[in-house]
């Protein structure tokens, strides 16, 4: 999980990692380059998105001198307070996220259902700290004396800037390494054991083929077979399973037993094995060069087996060559028959107004404009703080002329609640129809302009608000 920092001019952009590795439980500021996660989110992180996305980290406190961080934002997209909690504490170590009170919104790795009774962490419930005794600060090791100064310096050093927490460093280079290289060496055992399964079909395909191509060198001697028979069909008996006749192809024609099928005739026992023949004739001319494949997919396979044994392999360069070369099929994340598509994001957050209209409140600039110009209609009511930036607010008017009063003094409130304003006595907010929102050619995203509309000057309510953000359908 990585948290990034402002950007822009001056110091790069800083990222908070916080990893709740069984083996490597760490928190620090990341320096290094950061890889992106394959494959779908889990719920845990959906949540995460939907609850941290556009919020501020304003702070990051120890708990009760344990190895236990608590991460604290403001601005959340609820408008409720949220922190995560970061138990660093080993092989049992986890993310909380939570809400009001310390109440427990969702848990990374939660109980096991046989021991639900006995949990700790319950969605709802407060949280209660890990058993044990919490130790005083100065009982927890230093970072400086656990891990060993990094031989190469940070990538903020080379790039000239001095604050490089070098600290961070010595953890992010010595667990994230340890890190790192568990997650490459588990890569490749797994993408060892894909070739392997490839390479038992590859062997039997191989085996097959040579058995295949032994068989076809006896095309003339079955042609032979069957000329035979042609010859002999007054002495084949009805539901004969063989007959034995003088082998003219032979010196000496001695007796041969040619095999039967009691259920044909003679005559269609005679063409059987003409048709065998040509089948085996045609295997001849194409079965040595289907072979030469197989063999060669035999080795690759063998080859890059060998590779992935290697622990200084890069494990998604073996990955990239085996798809490449059609040597493995893309991995499969979990069972596709039971994963269900995640819902899209949507630029807005949702809430019911006092007597049932939908009012929509964008979550970013980008959002704004998103929210304002492809999820509203033209009638659809268009509010913004007069004097402040902030949210677009849609209020979904349902082809009605008029929108309901008390409606529209819900969406007013949103509109300044998700502004800098929030928490202001009084304010004042555009309030237009949609079609009267126009986006001026190449402003920056959120920047609008008014062809028509009023403004309404509103005195706060803090009850109207507490009402909207608790019956808040967040979406």
């Amino acid at each position: 999980l990585v948290f990034d920092g402002p950007g822009g001019d001056g110091p790069p952009i800083w990222r908070v990692r916080v990893s709740a590795d069984p083996d490597a439980s760490r928190l620090h500021l990341q320096q290094g380059r950061v890889k992106l996660p394959k494959g779908p989110e889990g719920p845990f992180f959906r949540k995460l998105a939907a609850e941290l996305v556009e919020a501020e980290l304003r702070r990051v406190a120890p708990v009760r001198g344990d190895r236990i961080a608590l991460l604290e934002f403001t601005n959340a997209p609820s408008g409720e307070r949220r922190a995560l909690l970061a138990e660093l504490t080993g092989r049992h170590a986890n993310l909380v996220l939570l809400g009001q009170g310390d109440r427990v919104l969702d848990v990374l790795i939660p109980a096991p259902k046989s021991r639900a009774d006995e949990a700790r962490l319950v969605v709802g419930e407060p949280w209660a700290p890990p058993p044990g005794r919490a130790g005083a600060p100065d009982e927890l090791p230093s970072v400086a004396e656990g891990f060993e100064e990094p031989a190469d310096p940070p990538p903020s050093v080379a790039a000239g800037y001095a604050n490089h927490a070098p600290l961070s460093w010595r953890v992010e280079v010595a667990l994230g390494g340890e890190a790192a290289d568990r997650d490459a060496s588990a890569a490749r055992r797994d993408l060892r054991k894909r070739l392997e399964r490839k390479r038992k079909g590859a062997r039997g395909l191989v085996a097959g083929l040579e058995k295949q191509l032994a068989n076809a060198h006896d095309a003339d001697r079955v042609r032979q077979d069957g000329e035979l028979l042609t010859a002999n069909l007054h002495r084949v008996q009805r539901g004969a399973t063989s007959i034995e006749l003088e082998d003219w192809y032979v010196d000496g024609s001695p007796p041969r037993r040619i095999a039967l099928d009691p259920k044909l005739d003679p005559a269609s026992n005679a063409q059987r094995l003409f048709d065998k023949s040509k089948r085996l004739e045609r295997s001849l001319a194409e079965v040595p060069g289907e072979l030469e494949r197989a063999r060669k997919k035999l080795a690759a396979l063998e080859a890059l087996i060998e590779r992935c044994r290697d622990d200084d392999a890069d494990a998604e360069e073996l990955e990239r060559e085996a798809l490449d070369a059609g040597l493995v099929d893309p991995k499969q994340v979990g069972d596709p028959r039971k994963r269900k598509a995640p819902a899209p994001r949507l630029p807005y957050r949702a809430f019911r107004g006092a007597h049932g209209a939908e009012i929509r409140v964008g979550r970013s600039a980008r959002d704004n404009d998103e929210l304002t110009f492809r999820h509203a209609n033209g009638n659809d009511l268009w509010l913004h703080t007069a004097d402040a930036p902030g949210s677009h607010v849609i209020l979904r008017t349902a082809g009605q002329a008029e929108p309901d009063h008390e409606d529209l003094l819900d969406a007013a409130h949103l509109a300044v609640h998700f502004s800098p304003l929030e928490g202001a006595r009084k304010a004042a907010v555009h309030v237009a129809r949609r079609k009267q929102v126009h986006k001026p050619r190449g402003a920056k995203a959120g920047l609008v302009t008014l062809s028509g509309g009023k403004n309404l000057d509103l005195r706060l309510q803090p009850e109207r608000l507490e009402r909207l953000l608790g019956r808040g359908r967040h979406r």
